[in-house]
C-alpha cells in the first residue's frame, strides 16, 4: 500500500506444556519458550511497529517471589529491545552466581521472564499518544494470585463509552475512557466475582484459606468470566489474558473479523494472529493448525488442559478482507492464492485501458508487497495472450511460416521493476514551499525502459485509500520517464467508509473515493443529497445503534464505480502531468471471487458486520460535514 495506514495488532500466547528441565533437556535450555516468542514477535513484525511488549507467568511460585513479569517498549525496534533486556537478566545471573545457574529451579525462582506462560504484542496505535504506557500487555494486580490479571489484544471497540457505563454502574471509578482499559477492568471486574463465589463456597465447607487459595485456582470458570465480560462489546477483536494461577485465554469476536489461529501438541500450545509464523517458528505442518472459531476461546488452564470453548453465539462470519489484501504476511498459502486471484480479476479492465496494445506496454507495482498480486496480473494476461496466439497460429492453418510464428509467440507482457523506494528524507530540514520536492525524492524511477510517448506505463498498488502518496510523489516520478499513458491498479476495491475494528482509517473525509463522491455531487448541482445525508445521519444517531442504518451509501448511489475511479484520477492528477491518467480499482465481485472466504469489506460497501459500525458511518459523516477530523468513536 503506498499510502502510509497503520493498523491491526499482533498477539501471542505461548504455554509450555512441559516442566522448564524437560526443555533444558531436549532444546538444550530452559529458555526455550522466551526464545520461541522472541521469533514469533520478529516474524509478526508487520503486525506493530509502534511499541511491544511481553509479559510472563511461572507457575506454582513460592510464596514472597515473584511471578508475574512484564516489559514494554516503544524505541525502535523495540521487541529487539526487550529481549535483549530479557537477555542480560541471564547473562548477570550467569556471571554472579556460576554455580546455581546451573540448576533450572533456581533460574526460575530468580530471573524474570522465565515462566511457563508468555503473551507478547505487537502495536499499531490506531488512537492515543504513542507512549509506553499504550502498549500492551495491561496488567490488573492484586495480592490474591488469582485475581491478577493480564490482557493484551488485537481490537477496537465502537461502544466505548457505552461499555465505561456498565463499568460505572457496577461501581467502579475507571482511572481511563479507552477501549483497552475498560476490556480489563470488564474482565477484572467478573473475575474478581467469580473468586468471591467460590470463595464462599469453600469458606462454608471449612476449609482453610491456604486450601482455599488452591480450590479457587482449580476452578475458575474462566469460559463464564469471558461470557459476562463479552456481552456488551460491539467490535472485532481477538484478546488474550493470563491469569495470575497460569489460566490462560484467547477470544475472538463472534463476527471472526480478527484473525486467530492456534496449535498444540504435548509439549506446547501456542495462538498466533497468523498462521506461517506458527508453521515456521515450530517448524508443523498446515493442517495441524486449528483457526479459533469465531465467537469461541481456547482456554489453556493451570493443568495444562487445552479447549476451544463457546463463549457467545456464533454470527456470519466477516473476516476481515485487508487482512488477504495487504495486512497479513503473503506466505500463509491461501492467502498467496487470493492476492494472485486479486491481480488476474485486474486482467480485462486493465487490457480495456490500453486497448489491448501488449507490444507498447510495460507493467510494474509498487510498493513490494503488491508483489504476489503482481504476478496474478500477469498470470492471468499471459493466459489471454496463449488463447490470442492459437488463435493467430490456427488462422495460419498449412502456411505456418517461420518468421510470422516467432513473431507470435514472442508476444509477452513487458515486465520491469521500475519503481523504487529510496531512504527517507528528512523534510523537515527545508520550508513548506519546497518539503513537496524532497517528499517526492522518497521513490526513485528506472530510466531507459519506457520508449516515450509510445509506451504505457501501469502499475499495481494494492490499495489506494487517500491518494496523498500517489500525486504528490510516485506520479510524478513516472511521469519523469514519459509515458504516453499511466494506468494505476489497485487490487483492492475503492475504500468509501471508515473503519472502526482495528485499522487505522477511522475519518471519512480522508478516502479519495469519498471526496471524488462529493465532488461529482456537487458538479452535477445535486447538493441537496450531500444536505439530506446529513440530516438522516443527525437523526440515526439518535436511534439505538441496533435500529440504525448506513445511511452514507446514500452519497455513492447516484455514480457508477467507473464515474467515481474517473473523478479520482482527476483528483489525484499532478497539474503538470504530461500524459493520460486512468485508475482502475478491483470490483466488489472480483474481490468475493479471489477472498470468498473473509467477506468483511465494510470499508468498500458500508455493510458493516454489527451495530456499532454502522453508527460509526454516521457520525462519521456528520463530522465530515460539521468540520470535524476526529474518529467517530
Amino acid at each position: 500500500m503506498s499510502d502510509n495506514i497503520q493498523h491491526e495488532c499482533g498477539i501471542a500466547v505461548i504455554r509450555l506444556l512441559k516442566p522448564l528441565s524437560y526443555y533444558r533437556e531436549k532444546y538444550g535450555s530452559a529458555r526455550y519458550g522466551v526464545h520461541k516468542m522472541y521469533l514469533i514477535m520478529e516474524k509478526m513484525i508487520n503486525r506493530g511497529q509502534d511499541g511491544a511488549g511481553l509479559a510472563t507467568i511461572k507457575l506454582d511460585p513460592k510464596p514472597g517471589t515473584k511471578y508475574l513479569d512484564r516489559l514494554r517498549s516503544i524505541r525502535t525496534r523495540a521487541t529487539q529491545d526487550i529481549f535483549t533486556q530479557i537477555n542480560q537478566n541471564f547473562l548477570d545471573a550467569q556471571q554472579q552466581h556460576p554455580e546455581n545457574y546451573k540448576d533450572v529451579e533456581w533460574q526460575k525462582e530468580n530471573i524474570p521472564f522465565l515462566g511457563e506462560v508468555l503473551m507478547g504484542h505487537l502495536r499499531y496505535g490506531t488512537y492515543g499518544k504513542n507512549n509506553v504506557e499504550n502498549c500492551h500487555p495491561f496488567l490488573r494486580q492484586n495480592n490474591w494470585m488469582t485475581k491478577n490479571l493480564a490482557v493484551a489484544g488485537n481490537f477496537n471497540l465502537t461502544n466505548v463509552d457505552e461499555l465505561f457505563g456498565h463499568l460505572v454502574d457496577l461501581g467502579q471509578h475507571p482511572r481511563q475512557k479507552t477501549d483497552t482499559v475498560t476490556v480489563m477492568e470488564k474482565i477484572g471486574h467478573f473475575l474478581e466475582r467469580e473468586n468471591d463465589r467460590l470463595f464462599k463456597i469453600f469458606k462454608m465447607q471449612g476449609l482453610g484459606n491456604m486450601e482455599i487459595s488452591e480450590k479457587i485456582s482449580q476452578n475458575l470458570e474462566i469460559d463464564m468470566i469471558l461470557k459476562d465480560s463479552s456481552k456488551y462489546w460491539d467490535g472485532g477483536y481477538v484478546m488474550g489474558g493470563m491469569i495470575g494461577n497460569g489460566d490462560t485465554f484467547v477470544l475472538r469476536d463472534p463476527h471472526g473479523i480478527r484473525p486467530a489461529f492456534y496449535y498444540h501438541d504435548d509439549e506446547i500450545a501456542v495462538v498466533c494472529s497468523e498462521r506461517p509464523i506458527i508453521q515456521t517458528v515450530f517448524n508443523v505442518d498446515i493442517e495441524k493448525i486449528q483457526e479459533l472459531t469465531p465467537g469461541h476461546a481456547v482456554i489453556i488452564r493451570k493443568n495444562g488442559s487445552i479447549s476451544e470453548t463457546q463463549i457467545i453465539e456464533p454470527a456470519e462470519k466477516k473476516a476481515c478482507s485487508f487482512e488477504r489484501i495487504y495486512f497479513s504476511r503473503g506466505n500463509d498459502a491461501s492467502i498467496y492464492k487470493e492476492r494472485i486471484d486479486l491481480g488476474k480479476y485486474l486482467v480485462p479492465a486493465t487490457l480495456k485501458a490500453i486497448d489491448f496494445d501488449l507490444r507498447n506496454s510495460v507493467f510494474s507495482y509498487i510498493p513490494n508487497t503488491a508483489e504476489v498480486a503482481f504476478g496474478g496480473l500477469i498470470e492471468g494476461l499471459n493466459s489471454y495472450l496463449n488463447k490470442v496466439k492459437a488463435s493467430k497460429i490456427l488462422k495460419m492453418g498449412s502456411s505456418v511460416a517461420e518468421p510470422e510464428l516467432s513473431d507470435i509467440l514472442s508476444i509477452r507482457p513487458r515486465i520491469e521493476k521500475l519503481v523504487l523506494k529510496d531512504a527517507k528524507q528528512r523534510t523537515f530540514i527545508t520550508d513548506d514551499a519546497h518539503r513537496g520536492d524532497l517528499v517526492s525524492l522518497v521513490y526513485d524511477v528506472t530510466y531507459g525502459l519506457i520508449r516515450k510517448k509510445v509506451d504505457n506505463l501501469i502499475v499495481l498498488d494494492d490499495s489506494i485509500v487517500r491518494g496523498t502518496t500517489l500525486k504528490q510523489s510516485i506520479l510524478k516520478i513516472l511521469d519523469r520517464l514519459q509515458p504516453k499513458k499511466i494506468v494505476i491498479l489497485s487490487s483492492a476495491p475503492q475504500i468509501r467508509y471508515p473503519d472502526c475494528y482495528g485499522i487505522d482509517m477511522a475519518i471519512i473525509n480522508k478516502f479519495v473515493a469519498f471526496e471524488a463522491a462529493i465532488s461529482l455531487l456537487k458538479e452535477r448541482g445535486m447538493n441537496d443529497v450531500i444536505d439530506s445525508v446529513y440530516e438522516k445521519a443527525k437523526y440515526q444517531i439518535t436511534l439505538p445503534k441496533e435500529e440504525q442504518v448506513n445511511v452514507v451509501k446514500e452519497i455513492y448511489e447516484p455514480f457508477t464505480a467507473e464515474e467515481i475511479s474517473a473523478k479520482i484520477a482527476q483528483l489525484i492528477k499532478p497539474g503538470d502531468l504530461g500524459c493520460e491518467l486512468e485508475v482502475i480499482y478491483q470490483s466488489i465481485e472480483g474481490l468475493h471471487q479471489s477472498c470468498p472466504n473473509h467477506t468483511g469489506d465494510w470499508y468498500f460497501t458500508g455493510n458493516y458486520p454489527t451495530p456499532g459500525g454502522v453508527q460509526v458511518a454516521n457520525k462519521s459523516y456528520i463530522h465530515f460535514m460539521e468540520g470535524k477530523m476526529v474518529r467517530a468513536y
